[in-house]
């Protein structure tokens, strides 16, 4: 079995630029203020995600271990 991300998006941060819909066009939806939303919070580790995640252009989304909390992306400095 692999590894389950948690998936948050910083609303306060997020633009509505939808480059997370374009890139993963099923963990993402935007609402009316097309404000970013994960699908699933919690969801199997995936490359679409994690392209999503790397994509933002302000970092407004954050991918953590389901357990341990251990950051996926943005990764630890």
């Amino acid at each position: 079995m692999g590894d389950r991300w948690h998936v948050e998006v910083d609303r306060t941060l997020c633009i509505g630029s939808a480059q997370c819909v374009h890139h993963a066009p099923g963990g993402f939806r935007l609402d009316t203020a097309r404000q970013s939303h994960p699908a699933d919070p919690d969801t199997d580790a995936n490359e679409r995600v994690l392209a999503a995640a790397e994509s933002c252009p302000v970092e407004a989304i954050m991918i953590t271990l389901v357990g341990n909390g251990e950051a996926v992306f943005p990764p630890d400095e």
